[in-house]
């Protein structure tokens, strides 16, 4: 790739596994030879940032060579007017975005889970914008209003709204397209109503509002639990100190299925390569 495709991971709501899904995407890209930075925008959580910290310092506990991303945060300016942060904000992202944009395969925006100008700003130079949302109403109001008896969709979310307005603002500056991908996580490997229902109404947004809906990371407590070491699945064949079970394998099969459903460029090559 002549310059890096950018991939966003935001909403405006915490909770929903934007980390933990960014973490899975850096290190599947890492693992298939790609070049990848990070920029963490979330500077008070720094999820992404502490995650990548601790993979370094247990790869160094246990001898172990992980692939490593290269590692950049940026906060958001704090002193001045409303627009003279706004344009200090600029300034400093579009500097870190340029400065990578030309060395790097991937670059892995995470955003915090609350509006801000950076964050906007970000959702506006994505190639690919992914959105996770758990398996709840609570999540999905977060992209419409859906009606309480009929569970139909009336109207957009602000959120909706404001990723409309960043697709057009990147068409209009470089008649660039953003692709848009909700993935829900966190569902129950059993059948519900409620499943059932967040599902029919991701699918009568997805035709409403242009995103493409696909499966995520079901409800497994493995993910949670490998964030103190900074690992993945991914990396389970590279540590020797992990125990594969059936669930582990099971949520192996949902990153790659992942992978292959955001249809990323190179991808499917890199793919053939490795098999060779």
């Amino acid at each position: 790739m002549t310059k890096a495709h950018v991939i966003v991971v935001g909403n405006e709501k915490g909770g929903t596994g934007k980390s933990t899904s960014a973490m899975h995407i850096v290190v599947s890209l890492l693992e298939r030879g790609y070049d990848v930075a990070i920029i963490d925008l979330d500077v008070r959580q720094k999820s992404l940032a502490r995650y990548i910290e601790n993979r370094q310092v247990y790869a160094d506990q246990h001898n172990l060579k992980l692939t490593m991303p290269d590692v950049n945060t940026l906060a958001c300016a704090t002193d001045g007017t409303v627009g003279e942060m706004e344009q200090q904000d600029e300034a400093g992202f579009l500097a870190l975005h340029d400065k990578l944009r030309g060395s790097f395969d991937y670059i892995i925006m995470d955003c915090p889970g609350s509006d801000s100008y950076l964050s906007r700003l970000a959702h506006m130079s994505a190639d690919t914008l992914i959105t996770p949302v758990n398996d709840s109403f609570v999540d999905i109001d977060l992209l419409a209003k859906v009606n309480p008896d009929t569970y139909k969709v009336e109207k957009l979310s602000l959120y909706s709204e404001m990723v409309w307005e960043a697709r057009k603002a990147r068409a209009m500056k470089d008649r660039g397209t953003i692709d848009w991908v909700v993935m829900r996580n966190r569902t129950s490997s059993l059948d519900a109503k409620n499943k059932r229902r967040v599902h029919d109404v991701l699918t009568q947004l997805q035709k409403r509002v242009a995103f493409r809906y696909v499966p995520g990371f079901g409800e497994r407590v493995i993910y949670r639990e490998l964030f103190p070491k900074g690992l993945t699945l991914v990396d389970f064949k590279n540590d020797s100190n992990q125990k594969m079970t059936l669930s582990h394998v099971a949520a192996r099969q949902e990153i790659r299925r992942l992978m292959d459903d955001l249809k990323l460029p190179g991808w499917d090559q890199a793919s053939v390569a490795a098999a060779e």
